[in-house]
């Protein structure tokens, strides 16, 4: 059980790799525009606030990834950053799209759960 959950961390943490991608190094290329449904303007006027929320996103990246790598020690950061993800997903969804709900905060309750679950 703690593989799987591991491994669903993991790609949790991947996940918000691409998202720190998409928002500080594609946000006005077409793939970023796309991703987000953004005008060639509005991501033009928006670039600045991509890339910060971008790098937040690496922050959960290396939070997840650093709590996986500490095994057993790293379960007060994987709980912290999985719930970091989880809000995140919920605000993401009550403020821009419902999307986010299943993109993000769903796959951040998962991992939580089977965290939860494999210390049991």
């Amino acid at each position: 059980m703690t593989m799987l959950t591991n491994i669903v961390i993991i790609l949790i943490a991947l996940l918000h790799g691409y998202f720190l991608v998409l928002e500080m190094f594609l946000w006005e290329k077409p793939a970023g525009r796309r991703a987000f449904g953004q005008s060639k303007e509005q991501a033009s006027a928006t670039k600045v606030l991509a890339a910060n929320q971008g790098l937040y996103n690496g922050f959960i990246t290396a939070g997840l990834l650093w709590g996986v790598v500490q095994g057993a020690a790293g379960f007060d950061f994987k709980v912290f950053f999985l719930l970091c993800v989880i809000v995140a997903g919920v605000f993401g969804a009550a403020t821009a799209s419902r999307k986010i709900l299943y993109v993000q905060a769903l796959p951040g309750v998962i991992g939580l759960a089977l965290l939860l679950v494999s210390t049991v």
